[in-house]
Parts: C-alpha cells; structure tokens; sequence
C-alpha cells in the first residue's frame, strides 16, 4: 500500500505537502471525520485524492460544479488514476457503466453531483460499492446561511445512514464561523477534526480603488503591472465592451462568459492558459477549477455582491507565490447598486410562483410530472419569449433552487444520443432498399454497445473517421435514420440543463418557506453591510479585514494594501522625504508621466502626490493636463 508521501510524489510530482495537507490526510487515514477550510488556491482537492489512491476501495466525491469535475477527472486519468464522473446528459446506460464500474472496484474516485445522490438508480448501487471515503466539495452549499446555498446538498447526510462507517469530508475556502457550525449540523459530522489554514496571502496586496473613471484606471493598471490578468464584470455584455476597449490600446485582451459555445469558451480558456491572450474580461463564470499559478492581476470592474465570492475570485493571483495584486474599482453608483441588490435578489412570492408557471409552460410540463428529468433550458429563449426581466429572472430562479423545487446545471456540453428503433427486418432491408444509408446504420451498430436496447451517445466526428466521409454527410445521414424511423436521433448540444427534483406542482400551490426566505434576505443584507465596511473603511488592513470574516483570528497587518502601504507613507521622515526629493528632480531633467515617476522612485502614490504638490507650491514643476511632469 501506499503512503501518502509516496502517492504525491508518484502521481501528482510534489515532494512536500503544503500547509495543513498532511495532518488532514492523516486525519482521514485515521476514520475521522473532517472539516477543512482552507483559502483559495489551498490545493484542496488534493485532502480526498491522496486517502484515494492510498485506501482500498472507491472515494466518493460530491460537488455543484460539472465542469470542474469533469476537468479534475480528466486530469486524473492523464496520470494514470481510474476516475469518472456521473453528469447531467448521460443516459441511464451509460450512468449505470459508471455505477458497475464503481461496485467492481475499477474506480479509485467517483466524483458525483448532490442532485444524482437521491436518484433510484444510484440508491441502488450505492450499498454495494466498497466507499473508502465521502468528499463534500464546496461544502458551504450545506448552509442555507452561506452565499450558495444549494438544498440538494442537504440530501448528503442520507449517505450516512446507508454508509455509517465511511468518515466525511468537508472542504470549503469560502465559509463564515456561522456557515462552518452549520456545515458540521447539516453534513452530520461526528466529533470532527477542524483544520482552518490562514486566509491570509502574504504576496497578494489587495487595493480599493475609488474613482471616476473606471475604464481609465484599468488602463494604467494594465500598464504599470506587467503579467497574466483577470478583469471580472457583472454581465456578458460589459466583458466584450472592456475587452474591444483594451484592445485598442494594445493590450491583448479577450471575453469569456456561459453564454458562449462550449467549444469557444474552451478555445478562449486555452488562449489564456498558455499567455497567448494576456487579460481575460469575464463574468463569474469563468476561474473555477482553473489552476494557472502565474496570474498577476485580479481586477474587479463592478463590485462583488459578497466578501465570499471576491475572496474566491482576487484569490485566484499569485497561487506561484510571486508579487500579485488584487484591486476592486469602486464609484458612487456602486453603492446604489450595492443598496437596491435585496431587493433585486429576493423578489415577491406572487413573482416567485409566475415564474415557476413559466418555466412549466415553456418545458411543457404536466402537474404531477418532471421529478428526476432534465430539460435542455435555452435562458435567453425563455425570458425573451416571456418579456420577463432578467436580473429577477435568474434571483427567482436561485429562489426555486433554495426552495428545493429545480436544480439549473451549468452549461455544457451533451453528446448526440442515438437509439436502434428498427426491426431487424426493417435493418436488413435498408441495405437493399436504401444503401446509400446503410454504412451509416451499420457504423451504429458495430462500434456503439447496447444501441439495440438503450440510448447512447455517439460522436459524429468519430463515425466520420470510420466511415472516410465528412462530418456533416454523417449529421446527414442520421438526420435521414431519424425521419425514416430507423433510429431515434438527438443531435448535440451545448445548453444549461433543468433538473425537477420533485414533481411539477400547481403553481398557485407552490410552497415557499417564507420565515426562512426572510431570515436568508436579513443574513444576504448582513453580508451587504460587511462588504460595504470593506470598501470604504481606511484604517484596518485588508488581509486582516478578509481573514476575520472568515473566523482567522491569527491574522496580522500584510504590510502591502493599500492601506497598509499609506499608513507606511505616513511614517516616512523628513530625512527621507528630502532624499526622495532630490531623486525627483533628478528623474525630471526629462519631462515624465506621474506613473512613470512612480515607477522609477519606487514610492506609494500618496508619497509622490505630497512631494509633487509641495514642488508645485515652490513653482519648481509644472503638470499637464495630460499628467506631464516638466521642471520650470
């Protein structure tokens, strides 16, 4: 067996384990069960990877995020891990592969989604696989006090009864002292072991920027901080504006949002991964799960709605360990925002309930029908077609979800799924009757298991392979399969998916908890206001004002924010304002910008703007409006 040394090294090419890694691990190895906080970019999934590979048997990983699991499997098939992944789109076939897959013991880590766990078929499977460990991923989603309340998860403490002896484990980078307790009620934990890393980032400076003009500000922070860098933004259409516009200032930029093409956002992510795009603009869509460790740069356009999800978002610079920055641009009509947001997020129950309706009517689903089926969801069809807004559109929607009724999947992609429907007669006389068709069906037939009896998923571009043709001449031919009844043909597809978890009820019926819909919007304002003391407050350093939100009360001042840096500037010594003076005049023999100035000597802004304006008094320099320094 291997130890826990030994499976880094061989599978993951680490000699060391970082920070708390190694007495977590050796907490899981010992049958307890664990809570893990740790900061973004903490390497958490490697708490559960490491007992896999050294334990007998298969870990269980649950987690929200399709994408993010389907890449961690990816990546641990190139290093030789059995790893698999059940996700929305598969057919039962194909899951139930997955499942025997499990029970036989080929698989070290199964990584699943909290809404397949109450599903028939895994309930029926889940017994008889030999589970070495339960991994809860995002486990914050437990809380309906955390910002990503997801009920599905509260169905995970069922696992404990049908696998009593297996321990828990709990991770998160994003979850309040409040959240923490919650998370050990709800998951049922048993007398666990909690590990909280330090949040703090020694080599991240987090600056608050309040300005006029924001775009202006990106601009020059683009160009006096060189390297990797992601610009967030509230809404699709402001990440494609930021990024012409950065564009045309010859910095190379491009957008990145979940209404993109599966196949475009891929070759956008790639681009950027490999520094052939420097600055990604993007929505909150984009960064999970992806581990680039040269990022220099997080800049926030628009304000966050929560501390939680700007920690999660600036964490992702510096994770090499190297000087990065993290700045959130903040103006006046932030705060409006910031002041009109509970309303927006928790909309009317009548709202609440018409749209419930809606999205019935437009999936045509009976009262009665829908538990345990998922609906491809086209969002921008459906609020066009049903003239609703969409901002109280997508919060009503999250309130459905809270509420237990619906589950949204991320976008993604699902293969094309076919299904043999023919007679073996019909199929004989294809090939006299229509040959012209029959490579395709009998291309079908010979390289896709089970097509007789179930529907699979096929790959049109592998069948173009086999066949020596085109990819659409294949798409053509199934299409014809299709409408003479040969096959039962579902072409592709790159939409969210809609999960009932319950039965489609009458709207007016729908229940919503309305003590716990108010205590949830009185917790949402809450954090609003902890948000708000961040931005604007000038006296308590960053780090410390993150890392306390969290429960870290070890936290020191960082010495590099903002705010650390101008209480510095405060301290510095006449002696040393007269040696910063000459240098100054020195540096302006040659006409030169503020930035550039700054740049040279090496000082905090608020230093040079003191020393600019004093040698201005004494006539000694002139400033443009263009922010042109001369010597008079």
């Amino acid at each position: 067996m291997l130890t826990p040394q030994q499976a880094l090294q061989q599978y993951f090419g680490y000699t060391s384990f970082r920070g708390e890694q190694a007495a977590i691990i050796d907490a899981i190895l010992a049958g307890n069960d664990v809570l893990a906080l740790l900061p973004t970019g903490g390497g958490k999934s490697l708490l559960f990877q490491i007992p896999a590979l050294v334990l007998p048997g298969t870990c269980l990983v649950v987690s929200p995020l399709i994408a993010l699991m389907k890449d961690q499997v990816q990546q641990l098939q190139q290093k030789g891990v059995a790893a698999a992944a059940i996700v929305s789109g598969m057919s039962n076939y194909e899951v139930e592969r997955v499942l025997q897959q499990a029970t036989d013991g080929s698989l070290k880590l199964l990584y699943v989604s909290p809404e397949r766990l109450h599903t028939r078929l895994f309930q029926a499977y889940i017994e008889s696989i030999d589970c070495n460990l339960i991994a809860v991923d995002e486990a914050h989603c437990v809380s309906q006090w955390g910002y990503d309340f997801r009920p599905a998860y509260l169905r995970i403490a069922e696992l404990r009864s049908l696998l009593p002896q297996v321990p828990i484990l709990a991770v998160t980078a994003s979850a309040t002292p409040t959240v923490a307790t919650d998370i050990q009620q709800q998951l049922q934990l048993r007398t666990p072991k909690v590990f909280q890393q330090s949040f703090l980032r020694p080599n991240l400076s987090f600056t608050v920027r309040i300005v006029e003009d924001k775009m202006h500000q990106l601009v020059q922070i683009l160009t006096k901080v060189q390297g990797s860098a992601v610009v967030y933004c509230r809404n699709r259409r402001r990440t494609q504006e930021i990024a012409y516009q950065l564009n045309s200032y010859n910095i190379s930029a491009d957008y990145y949002h979940a209404g993109l093409s599966g196949d475009i956002r891929h070759e956008k992510q790639q681009a950027w991964m490999e520094d052939a795009t420097r600055v990604m603009v993007c929505t909150n869509a984009f960064g999970m799960g992806i581990n680039k460790p040269n990022v220099r740069l997080v800049i926030h356009m628009d304000v966050p709605d929560c501390l939680e999800n700007y920690y999660q978002e600036a964490g992702r610079a510096g994770r090499d360990g190297n000087k990065a920055y993290a700045v959130l641009l903040y103006q006046a009509s932030d705060e409006q925002y910031l002041q009109s947001l509970p309303e927006i997020r928790f909309p009317s129950v009548a709202f609440i309930r018409q749209l419930y309706q809606h999205i019935s009517d437009y999936l045509q689903v009976p009262v009665g029908c829908g538990e345990g089926a998922y609906y491809r969801f086209n969002w921008s069809e459906f609020v066009h077609l049903f003239q609703i807004d969409i901002a109280k559109a997508s919060h009503g929607l999250q309130v459905l979800q809270q509420e237990g009724h619906l589950s949204l999947t991320e976008q993604q992609f699902i293969p094309s799924k076919v299904e043999v429907i023919a007679s073996r007669d019909d199929i004989r006389s294809l090939e006299t009757h229509h040959a012209e068709y029959d490579a395709f069906l009998k291309c079908l037939l010979r390289t896709y298991e089970g097509i007789l009896t179930t529907q699979v998923s096929i790959f049109e571009r592998q069948m173009a392979k086999l066949l020596r043709c085109s990819e659409t001449d294949v798409i053509a031919g199934l299409q014809w399969l299709h409408q003479h009844d040969y096959i039962r043909y579902r072409m592709r597809t790159d939409e969210p998916q809609l999960f009932f978890n319950t039965p489609r009820a009458p709207a007016a019926e729908l229940h919503i908890g309305l003590q716990q819909y108010g205590e949830r919007r009185r917790v949402f304002e809450a954090r609003l206001a902890q948000l708000q003391q961040y931005i604007t407050t000038t006296t308590q350093c960053r780090s410390v004002q993150l890392a306390t939100y969290f429960g870290d009360t070890t936290a020191t001042p960082c010495g590099v924010c903002d705010i650390c840096l101008a209480q510095k500037a405060e301290t510095i010594t006449n002696d040393t304002k007269a040696v910063l003076l000459e240098s100054m005049l020195a540096a302006l023999e040659t006409p030169t910008t503020t930035l550039a100035l700054q740049q040279q000597l090496q000082v905090h802004r608020n230093v040079l703007w003191e020393l600019l304006r004093y040698l201005e008094s004494e006539n000694r320099i002139s400033i443009t409006t263009d922010g042109v320094i001369t010597l008079r």
